[in-house]
């Protein structure tokens, strides 16, 4: 992949040098967006809405000054309630989004496991789109012909490769777009809720695959609902709520936090 090997993300704030055995960093990080009041149905209701000054904002905070630390071989996780800002953070990561201010800090090539599938074509087969995603993801022809076979057997689709991917189930687009995402040597992974994908033999083999990069020494950033998951598999884990940090440490007392924290 052609991710750059170290890479900063500015917003504002001052800056802080990052410490030796980290591979990522969030200092004072916030991310802002502008919402409108109404529901605005196409781009020309909103132009003309907007040239006659009357579409209105609200300001929405997904990131409110979020510090942590992630170590280099680290299986670190995220939780939180829907909405609580974690795609938000991963993205981040996966230099997706820059701040609004504070600063991110990332070391390593990074393979972002975000939204399976994201650029696949219904109307090309399945072997296109492996090598239209391999593109997208930065390998060459030749390295995605070393891959290929590989990918394939993972996601189990030899009797469809060559079938359209508007003949696919959800689950088999799913399947094809994580052996395409997983299919690399990443040095930083970033795992959003994927772990659901396909059934329940393909999401063992999926857990094994992961299982494999942290022996590895590969450092993961993940968010699950999944708290089994993320007790088994992370060191360390950060609880978010609204946007805000509210609680880092031990995975197994920051679950225990967090669950004291929900209703009933």
């Amino acid at each position: 992949m052609n991710s750059p090997i170290a890479s900063e993300f500015l917003g504002g704030g001052a800056a802080r040098p990052a410490r030796d055995g980290e591979a990522i960093r969030l200092v004072q990080a916030s991310v802002r967006y502008r919402v409108p009041h109404e529901r605005i149905g196409t781009f020309k209701e909103y132009l003309i809405l907007w040239l006659q000054r009357k579409v209105k904002h609200h300001t929405f905070w997904a990131l409110k000054d979020v510090s942590l630390e992630v170590r280099q071989g680290e299986a670190f996780g995220l939780i939180g309630q829907n909405g609580a800002g974690k795609s938000t953070l991963l993205k981040l990561v996966a230099r997706v989004l820059r701040p609004t201010s504070g600063r991110v800090w990332v070391k390593g090539r990074v393979a972002p496991l975000l939204e399976i599938g994201a650029g696949f074509h219904p109307e090309l087969t399945g072997r296109e789109n492996v090598y239209l995603n391999g593109a997208m993801l930065g390998f060459t022809r030749q390295e995605m012909d070393a891959r290929f076979d590989h990918i394939v057997d993972f996601a189990e689709l030899w009797d469809f490769i060559d079938a359209p991917l508007r003949a696919y189930s959800s689950g088999m687009w799913a399947r094809l777009g994580f052996a395409v995402a997983i299919d690399a040597e990443p040095q930083i992974l970033i795992v959003d809720e994927i772990l659901s994908v396909g059934d329940e033999a393909f999401q063992r083999k999926s857990l094994a695959r992961i299982q494999g990069f942290q022996e590895q020494g590969v450092t993961i950033l993940l968010v699950s609902h999944n708290m089994g998951v993320i007790e088994s598999l992370c060191q360390r884990a950060a609880w978010l709520d609204h946007g805000r940090l509210q609680a880092i440490g031990e995975a197994r007392e920051v679950i225990r936090a967090y669950r004291q924290s929900q209703p009933g």
